[in-house]
């Protein structure tokens, strides 16, 4: 009988209907998925931080580049 708090007040799962579950449960890998998604942004963003610092590497001292 786990007890989940939505706005403040607690609710019995167990006792929740079955529509009230199935939101329940479609909730939680809705928030797995998110939290999925911003695992991979994160790998993203390093990769481009590295990309980028290898570039700046690569070219000749004094140019820049700028990303938007």
């Amino acid at each position: 009988m786990p007890i989940i708090k939505i706005d403040n007040k607690d609710y019995d799962s167990d006792s929740l209907s079955t529509e009230a579950k199935q939101q329940l449960q479609m909730l939680f890998i809705t928030e797995q998925e998110i939290n999925r998604l911003q695992a991979q942004l994160a790998i993203a963003q390093t990769a481009r931080i590295s990309y980028a610092n290898a570039l700046k590497s690569a070219l000749p001292v004094g140019d820049t580049i700028k990303f938007s």
